[in-house]
């Protein structure tokens, strides 16, 4: 499968569980997508391997500066620490919104899922997500579905880090269509 032409952005901060962001963005990049970094500022973000320190990525834009107009779809890597800042960033939460708002895929991953509740995008969907996480999915109007991949409409969710190259692929599938 080609997504050459597709413009796909990441939105990260430290934090971000390293497979979940790396992980989609290599495949991605490998099936010939433009891919880019947006982080609430311009310092080289850290990413974790669980808790522990992984490797740093230099952004590409400011979340504050990142228009859903200019791209075809969003990626939220999770991580505790990555979604749990992010969605106290009203340009972020208000970045999520545009791009579900205009129809994209908004692709969320382990965590990245709380970034969702808070855009309020869950209500009336099915959702994977990290089981620590399941009750705020539900209590935003989710159902909490345990599988690799789920796709509803236009909102992707995973459970883990191991679920990386089905939630890539779930997404790249999206993005063909």
């Amino acid at each position: 499968m080609t997504l050459k032409g597709k413009r796909i952005l990441i939105m990260a901060t430290d934090g971000s569980e390293e497979s979940e962001l790396f992980g989609p963005r290599e495949i991605l990049l490998g099936m010939g997508a433009e891919v880019k970094l947006a982080a609430p500022g311009r310092s080289p973000i850290q990413a974790t391997v669980r808790d522990d320190p992984g490797r740093t990525i230099r952004p590409d834009l400011l979340v504050a500066d990142a228009r859903a107009d200019e791209f075809d779809a969003l990626v939220l890597p999770g991580g505790v620490i990555n979604p749990d800042a992010l969605r106290t960033n009203a340009a972020a939460i208000e970045l999520i919104r545009a791009f579900a708002a205009a129809g994209k895929p908004v692709a969320a991953i382990c965590h990245g899922p709380w970034l969702l509740v808070e855009a309020d995008l869950l209500r009336g969907r099915r959702a994977a997500c990290w089981p620590s996480i399941a009750t705020d999915v539900r209590n935003a109007g989710a159902t909490v579905v345990d599988e690799a991949v789920v796709v509803d409409e236009n909102i992707v969710t995973s459970r883990k880090p191991d679920d990386v190259p089905e939630f890539t692929q779930a997404l790249a599938e999206l993005l063909a269509s």
